[in-house]
């Protein structure tokens, strides 16, 4: 009979493991069913994934570098936050990115957020 290297028979080893979520053994120790996606699921996930956004996308925040350059910035200031009326908890609703290490408030920035927060709403 085979045996592992600890010595084991195969039966052994199967009914010292529990079997993973989804997958049944059978009495001869072979997979007999597994919950796996078919064709439908993923032609259903990739169509999900290629769908454009339903609303806008949050907009990028920059900041100036340098005569007429700009550079993206990790996320919007708190004051330009608040320049433009958005809290913190109407930001992490909308998808924003907030960086609160950022100091000071650039003005398309606040321009940006302002148009994005208008678009944004829904009609009552």
């Amino acid at each position: 009979m085979f045996c592992d290297k600890f010595g084991m028979a195969p039966a052994e080893v199967w009914e010292n493991l529990n079997p993973p979520a989804g997958i049944q053994v059978g009495d001869n120790g072979l997979n007999q069913t597994m919950n796996s996606w078919h064709k439908r699921d993923w032609k259903q996930f990739y169509e999900l994934a290629r769908r454009p956004w339903q609303r806008h996308r949050p907009p990028r925040p920059v900041y100036p570098s340098g005569f007429n350059r700009v550079l993206p910035a990790a996320g919007f200031s708190l004051s330009e936050l608040d320049d433009a009326g958005v809290d913190l908890d109407m930001a992490e609703s909308l998808g924003l990115p907030v960086d609160a290490g950022r100091i000071g408030a650039y003005g398309p920035n606040v321009t940006v957020l302002r148009d994005f927060v208008r678009s944004s709403r829904q009609p009552l």
